[in-house]
């Protein structure tokens, strides 16, 4: 392995912000030029290496010396006031390392297969009509956060967790505080703490009476293969798929009409031809990839990269946003075009820690943007764009309200 000279960080803290809904900052354009590898300054006034093109974030993340572990001292931190605090169930698919995160997703990938998907369409369906039913009987102009962004996936992960719906308001006011960069880690960890005690009732019912949902089903094979049910390992995973099951699919609804609103060539592909709208799923995934720094790691050996040497111990920003714009990979790759054939994204990231409800996400964006512009053709905003409520404070982007009308 051969050492090069390290860029010097720069000065600047790095954009977590998006200044354009439909673009990335420029300085991810700047960095892209400047080398696939660059030393950015993080907001808690450390530093990190910002990997920025499409071949070498797909090589950072099929790299076993990348680790996910949150809780490791070089972890990249994405917030103002520090690193996030243990807490009693830690646990977690989404910051488990090999061997044992291969074990885990081994546990719970059955419930997402394709097949298991396909079963559910019907209920999503049924879902997403009964909300467009009642959007339409309601006032002009609609939120179509509230009105079926929001709900539509929020319902169909409880049903499929076995979570009450009757209780999302608690979880998703919890999850908003989680994902908000702005808040202090004070705030964070009491809603942190608030709704894992919440999920360890849930569970604990699950134990005592099992239930024909994920969790009940989840607690009677892990009695049928290891004898008892692992209660601190159902509780972590009930927290990382009800977080996000809803905010992830519910931000795309948004972005994702609100992009084919403001591209109606893009729009009348789709309306003319229901085969390309998984093709336009694909491609509103690329554009936005709204969860771009799910993908941060630390490096847990020497690792070259791009041709720049990464240490142990150092943070990595594997930054699938600009991968996803990068132009090496997609021609045009600041235009929304459905038909370019995106699914090489990296939006549900790559390698072992995919995004294991990708399939439910594309099913539900599906069906979404089919019927909802099938059922009211004619639908169009009710604001200027520049006036819409971005999340820029939030890991996940999207939307605050839509305000639609038809």
């Amino acid at each position: 392995m051969t050492e090069l000279a390290e860029p010097a960080t720069r000065d600047e803290t790095f954009p977590l912000a998006r200044t354009c809904p439909f673009s990335p900052p420029p300085a991810y354009e700047e960095l892209r030029e400047a080398g696939p590898v660059q030393r950015v300054g993080l907001p808690d006034g450390s530093a990190a290496w910002a990997i920025t093109r499409l071949e070498e974030v797909r090589q950072m993340l099929t790299d076993p010396r990348f680790s996910s572990d949150r809780f490791n001292p070089g972890f990249p931190i994405l917030t103002k006031d520090g690193r996030p605090q243990r807490r009693r169930f830690t646990a977690s698919l989404i910051n488990m390392d090999p061997p044992e995160h291969g074990a885990a997703r081994r546990e719970v990938v059955g419930e997402f297969t394709v097949k298991r998907m396909k079963a559910l369409q019907p209920r999503i369906q049924q879902i997403v009509d009964e909300h467009i039913d009642a959007m339409l009987a309601g006032p002009k102009p609609a939120d179509l956060v509230s009105a079926l962004s929001l709900p539509v996936p929020s319902l169909v992960i409880c049903e499929q967790l076995g979570v009450p719906y009757a209780d999302h308001d608690f979880f998703q006011s919890r999850s908003s505080t989680l994902l908000n960069r702005e808040v202090t880690q004070e705030v964070r960890v009491q809603a942190v703490e608030e709704l894992q005690n919440y999920l360890d009732g849930l569970v604990a019912a699950k134990e005592a009476d099992p239930t024909d949902d994920l969790l009940g089903r989840q607690v009677l094979k892990q009695r049928e293969e290891h004898g008892d049910a692992d209660h601190d390992s159902l509780v972590s995973l009930a927290f990382l798929l009800l977080l996000a099951g809803h905010e992830t699919t519910a931000n795309m609804i948004s972005l994702g009409t609100l992009a084919l609103l403001e591209n109606p060539d893009q729009l009348e592909i789709i309306k003319n031809d229901p085969g390309k709208t998984l093709d336009a799923v694909e491609e509103l995934l690329r554009y936005f990839t709204i969860a771009e720094f799910a993908t941060s790691r630390v490096a847990t050996e020497d690792v070259e990269i791009g041709g720049q040497l990464i240490r142990a111990g150092e943070g990595v920003l594997g930054l699938s946003y600009s991968g996803n714009r990068d132009a090496a990979a997609f021609e045009n790759p600041d235009e929304l075009d459905i038909e370019r054939g995106a699914r090489h994204h990296v939006a549900f990231g790559f390698g072992p820690h995919q995004c294991l409800g990708q399939n439910l996400a594309r099913m539900e964006l599906q069906i979404v943007f089919d019927t909802l512009f099938r059922r009211i053709p004619e639908l169009k905003l009710a604001a200027p764009v520049d006036q819409l409520p971005f999340k820029h404070d939030s890991s996940i982007f999207g939307l605050y309200c839509l305000p639609v009308t038809w």
